[in-house]
């Protein structure tokens, strides 16, 4: 019995979006099958939760499994559950998930998509599931009746239709069925004929040997009966369980194959590529679980986003908890994937209990201590002579940005993060190094950890700043991931070794020879150039805040630096960007008392004081504009006033001429 039946259209988006994955995607189709019963063993885990949270709920959970039936005449194949199920509510706001955000992008991406892979990539990461029944079905039908509710639901649509029928039923089992209503085989579509009981379980074995839950299907059988001349053949029908139900995460890793272990982490990160490291895991004492975590191969699209999902899996003794268990993995880790499953956490926590549950912080601490091991481990086995040196850059090249995060936030790890980060230098323009290496390269004498931040390792090759380290043959670590501005404002040192920025304070980079040997050029640069310093912080008052003289240049006439704790101007522009007003703040410009510009003026200015031609001193003070300008200019900065500074170079020009 039914109530009346609703004829609703989709969204133009979502409608256009649906014929694209029908029309895109040409391989794999497959996995429609893994996506259902990947849903279908969420409505069981659901169910079972359920049922120990709210003791008043009338739900039978003896046998709680997922069917599959077939009717071959037809070519009809059923994916059904006895789990949780849907409310009306909850199927409508199932058919708008395709018209929230990122409809668009996804749309975009799957038209410029050049390859099978990559559009099955998107569908991955969208992880849109239930609407992959579309490449292999001209009709799908999703009748389901929630646990606790009287009434049930009828959802339908067509392949190619605008709209959808949904009606309310009087009279349906708890849980939910989803038949499909097969399209033609076709091998070289890939294709192919989903009523084949061989198929079916091929696919199941493949995908979902390791869901917790039976996956049964009723299978024809012959049986003889009676023996010699009495014997008779029957046809039976029995059920048959498709799947070994066996958690990975719980068997020894000899006793699972690589395979296995790769069907597993796509199922748990919805993600299409290989693991790049397994890290499987077993704590037994106070604290008893196991977990089964996995470093990605390539990055999500989303990574950097405020919709990633993050966190693993929580079970407690096989039953699930919650998905996407932020408590169990910080935010800087928040590519790895995986299930943890405790032993004693209650059953009823709520994620404000399990945010301060002493036991969650606890994993926490030892699932980020292996994690990071792990990491190291493939660092030291790139380093070795014979080993695999893939692995580690793998991993930095896709994470190492979201990693170094956690330089901000996890303390009690700084440490180690920064062992098993690698950094651009000017050591090699194509390998990365470690601190440790960078140290094992530091010349006697010097006990710092020179660095400089900015937007691109050529702006940074190119600035003046580097010129006297160049010289003295000191490497440079060349931090130019818009976290690394963060990141160096906190972190002192590095075993024992300072950090320090090559674009703020002092630069004393002379060994106390030099210095014996040097004192007395400095004393009369002082004295040559005390007057003009003077002038120039004058002349120049509203951009600096102090002139004098730079002992970290060698060709260049001038740069600009800031003090030890001024906000760099890469930092500045990234507050503005987000919104922050921040006070004007003025540099330091440092002059090269070696340059013939800086002499130059040096000696003009002397000799305008001399004669006191007011006409000669408007000169100099365009002059002290340009020095100044150029200087920003060379470190890549951005002038305050480029039309002016076009003006005054331009009337410079033309007197030279």
């Amino acid at each position: 019995m039914t109530d009346h039946v609703e004829q609703l259209e989709f969204q133009a988006e979502t409608h256009q979006l649906l014929e694209l994955m029908i029309h895109s995607v040409y391989s794999n189709k497959d996995t429609f099958l893994r996506e259902l019963i990947s849903n279908a063993s969420d409505a069981l885990d659901k169910l079972r939760l359920e049922s120990f949270r709210d003791k008043d709920l009338e739900v039978d959970t003896s046998d709680l499994h997922i069917e599959l039936a077939v009717d071959t005449e037809n070519r009809i194949l059923t994916v059904r559950d006895n789990g949780i199920g849907m409310s009306r509510d909850e199927v409508i706001d199932l058919i708008g998930t395709l018209a929230k955000s990122g409809t668009a992008e996804l749309r975009k991406q799957l038209l410029d998509g050049k390859s099978d892979a990559a559009a099955e990539e998107l569908i991955g990461q969208f992880g849109i599931g239930f609407y992959s029944t579309f490449m292999v079905a001209d009709q799908v039908t999703l009748t389901t009746r929630r646990a606790g509710e009287a009434t049930a639901t009828r959802w339908e649509s067509s392949a190619g239709s605008s709209g959808y029928t949904i009606e309310t039923l009087q009279d349906a089992p708890q849980g939910t069925s989803v038949s499909l209503r097969l399209k033609p085989a076709d091998p070289e579509d890939h294709l192919f004929d989903y009523t084949q009981e061989w198929k079916l379980r091929e696919i199941v074995k493949k995908y979902s040997d390791f869901i917790a839950w039976p996956v049964r299907m009723q299978v024809e059988r012959t049986v003889t009966e009676g023996t010699g001349e009495d014997a008779e053949e029957k046809t039976i029908i029995e059920d048959q369980t498709l799947n070994s139900q066996k958690a990975l995460w719980t068997r020894p890793r000899s006793e699972v194959s690589e395979d296995e272990y790769k069907e597993f982490y796509k199922h748990v990160s919805h993600a299409w590529d290989d693991p790049l490291e397994i890290i499987p895991m077993k704590a037994e004492g106070t604290f008893e679980y196991q977990a089964l975590l996995f470093l990605p191969s390539s990055a999500p699209f989303d990574l950097f986003t405020r919709e990633h999902k993050r966190g693993v899996q929580l079970y407690v003794r096989r039953v699930f908890i919650m998905d996407n268990c932020e408590e169990l993995m910080p935010e800087y880790l928040r590519f790895v994937k995986g299930v943890v499953d405790a032993q004693d956490l209650s059953l009823n926590v709520s994620r404000e209990i399990l945010q301060q549950d002493r036991q969650i912080q606890m994993i926490r601490k030892r699932l980020v201590r292996k994690v990071l091991s792990t990491i190291k481990d493939l660092q030291n086995a790139g380093r070795a002579e014979d080993g695999d040196k893939t692995k580690y850059q793998t991993f930095w090249a896709e994470f190492g940005r979201v990693l170094k995060e956690g330089l901000l936030s996890d303390f009690d790890n700084r440490e180690t993060i920064l062992q098993v980060s690698s950094f651009a230098s000017t050591h090699s323009t194509e390998e990365l190094t470690t601190l440790a290496e960078y140290l094992e390269r530091l010349p006697e004498g010097h006990d710092k950890i020179y660095y400089m931040t900015g937007e691109s390792r050529q702006q940074i090759e190119n600035s003046p700043h580097l010129e006297a380290f160049r010289a003295k043959g000191l490497e440079v670590l060349v931090l130019t991931d818009p976290v690394d501005e963060m990141w160096v404002g906190s972190v002192t040192e590095f075993e024992g070794k300072q950090f320090q920025s090559i674009a703020k304070g002092e630069v004393d980079l002379e060994t106390e020879e030099e210095k014996k040997s040097s004192e007395q050029l400095r004393e009369q640069q002082e004295k040559d150039f005390g007057d003009v310093l003077k002038w120039l912080q004058q002349a120049l008052d509203e951009s600096v805040k102090e002139v004098r003289l730079s002992s970290r240049l060698t060709t260049s006439p001038a740069c600009v630096v800031g003090d030890v704790f001024d906000f760099t101007p890469q930092l500045e522009r990234m507050y503005r960007a987000s919104g922050q007003e921040l006070p004007q703040s003025k540099r330091i410009l440092e002059l090269n008392p070696a340059h013939p510009l800086v002499t130059g003026l040096r000696d003009a200015y002397g000799r305008n004081r001399a004669e006191a031609d007011a006409g000669t001193d408007a000169d100099l003070t365009a002059t002290a504009e340009l020095l100044y300008g150029t200087a920003i200019l060379a470190e890549g900065g951005e002038l305050k006033d480029p039309a002016g500074f076009a003006k005054i170079l331009t009337e410079r020009l033309t007197k030279s001429l």
